[in-house]
């Protein structure tokens, strides 16, 4: 996000704080590039420090260039009169002015460093209030913790909530191992927290909590990375967008900063740690591409924080600097430090591609990999370019799994109907054979009545009953009761 205003004073009122020793949180760039970048090709002795020496020489692979399909023709057609779709960008501001921005800072360093200072600097408002430190010889916490602080700011109009995720106890004790992990732990959580209300049925209200960008504090030592900072960059490069910073550069002179970022940045190079840097678009005019170039040459961004006014030696004015017996350094002037390079780039003309770069591309490689996990199945072709022989072959592969789907189905459909004609025929065989038994229980019995009769016929006897004769009857009608 831009701000309207380029002024170095800002009006920002803060509404509100909330503060949590852990983070309370709320359950898809591929345009921004993550280059190693370097100062100058003159050499450079290395000095061992702290047990470790940078290498002499370093070489970064080459990817490879990613195949791209050929895009269609496009015709240009001149319109007759005005249309009105030249207005969007005009419609997108509203409505993200109405909706507003929230953006997630993390900052990660050794105490003493000047991180809630240069966050305050940064925002020209008390965001992160001055650590107290423990009193001697009381209790020392024995891990990392994190901590969240959020306030809402606002500027001609714009409103952001902004949260700063300190991480105090970091490289502050003998054994540093794994002192990492609660950090990364931090921002996976937050990559989790957003992945579960993308899966909620109502996605309206969706708090990203998301870590948009890690301000990494590097000691003054003017020497090369030490094995906490590789490793810890290591670590991290792959979750949020790396921003490492020389703090208080105030106490080296310009050769030995210049020397230091020499080194920092091969160490860098030579480890393969990914780094945010300004993402380059082919329709950039060549301000903006100046604008990039210088601040990719001030990486790592010596800086120095100061929310106090102090006189200036040469105008007289109050500024934000720091008083020394020798001088006074100024935080806003580009001769001192980095200070308002590292601000234009975080603040007045990245902070949107790095928020677009944490959702489309480190989000997305992180929500690709725990769905993997998951056992939940990833089409390639949603974030990558489309390859036709490979399409072709996806076409041809679910074409003829689709036919012998169709295949299977037809088979089935037609045993079921021979199965069902199979059924009929056999009941109508028995229905048949049952008439058939009856006709031939019949005509058998039919037969036996004939053959009755032509016996009867052959013997001489009558067919028919012998009747009685008269007396025979009236001595029965007699025998009854009924004759006269």
């Amino acid at each position: 996000m831009e701000s309207s205003s380029h002024q170095d004073s800002v009006d920002s009122t803060p509404v509100s704080y909330e503060s949590s020793q852990h983070s309370q949180l709320s359950p898809s760039y591929p345009r921004a590039q993550t280059t190693s970048l370097s100062l100058s090709s003159t050499p450079v002795n290395d000095q061992a420090h702290n047990g470790y020496s940078s290498p002499a020489t370093s070489v970064s692979p080459q990817p490879e260039e990613p195949f791209k399909a050929p895009s269609p023709a496009v015709t240009r057609k001149k319109l007759s009169g005005y249309v009105g779709f030249a207005n969007l960008p005009n419609q997108v501001h509203r409505k993200s002015v109405r909706k507003g921005f929230q953006f997630t800072a993390m900052v990660v360093g050794e105490s003493g460093l000047g991180k809630s200072t240069l966050i305050n600097t940064l925002f020209s408002t008390t965001i992160k209030p001055q650590r107290l430190y423990s009193q001697p010889g009381s209790e020392l916490p024995s891990t990392v913790s994190v901590e969240s602080t959020s306030a809402d700011i606002e500027e001609n109009g714009v409103r952001l909530r902004l949260t700063v995720v300190d991480t105090p106890g970091f490289g502050d004790y003998v054994n540093n191992d794994e002192s990492w992990k609660p950090i990364v732990d931090n921002i996976e959580a937050r990559f989790d927290a957003y992945l579960e209300q993308e899966n909620r049925v109502n996605r309206q209200k969706m708090v990203d909590n998301r870590v948009h960008a890690c301000l990494y504090f590097l000691q003054p030592t003017g020497h090369s990375l030490k094995p906490i900072d590789i490793e810890f960059m290591r670590r991290l490069h792959q979750k949020v967008n790396l921003i490492p910073i020389i703090a208080k550069s105030d106490t080296m002179t310009d050769e030995e900063i210049l020397v230091f970022k020499q080194r920092v940045l091969r160490d860098i190079n030579y480890h393969q740690i990914q780094i945010f840097s300004a993402p380059i678009y082919d329709n950039e005019d060549e301000e903006t591409l100046g604008e990039n170039e210088a601040i990719a040459s001030k990486i790592p961004f010596a800086v120095v924080g100061s929310t106090s006014l102090v006189q200036s030696a040469i105008t007289g004015q109050e500024i934000r600097g720091r008083s020394y017996p020798w001088g006074v350094v100024e935080v806003d002037n580009e001769d001192h430090c980095d200070f308002v390079k590292l601000r234009q780039m975080l603040i007045r003309t990245h902070m949107e591609d790095l928020r677009e770069r944490t959702n489309l591309v480190l989000y997305e490689r992180y929500r690709t990999e725990k769905l993997l996990g998951m056992g939940v199945a990833q089409d390639p072709t949603v974030f990558k370019e489309i390859n036709p022989a490979a399409k072709m072959a996806e076409e041809r592969t679910l074409h003829e799994a689709k036919l012998s789907k169709m295949e299977a189905e037809m088979k089935m459909v037609f045993q079921q109907k021979v199965q069902e004609k199979e059924a009929k025929l056999k009941q109508s065989e028995e229905e048949l054979y049952a008439r058939h038994k009856e006709m031939k229980d019949a005509l058998e019995k039919q037969r036996l009545e004939l053959e009755e009769k032509k016996r009867r016929v052959e013997s001489g006897r009558p067919l028919t009953p012998d009747r009685p004769s008269v007396g025979q009857q009236q001595s029965q009608k007699k025998r009854f009761g009924l004759g006269k």
